[in-house]
């Protein structure tokens, strides 16, 4: 998989979690994105699960993965 697939893929699942966790507790949403990458077959670290679990609960709205994950 290619870093370009790896992302679109992880977009994917970020998209979904925030359409219908908006005033998910964080656990809760970042329990469903480790079912989401799951699901879509894509790893991430520990500190990448929660990065993207803050800001979807600090954003309640669009999240761009690319941007959140770009500080690696």
């Amino acid at each position: 998989m290619t870093e370009q697939d790896r992302l679109t893929a992880i977009q994917t699942v970020v998209d979904r979690v925030t359409s219908w966790q908006d005033g998910a507790t964080e656990g809760t949403v970042e329990d469903e994105l480790r079912r989401g990458a799951d699901e879509v077959g894509v790893e991430l670290s520990e500190d990448e699960f929660r990065r993207l679990a803050d800001v979807i609960q600090d954003r309640h709205g669009s999240v761009s993965a690319a941007e959140v994950l770009a500080g690696d």
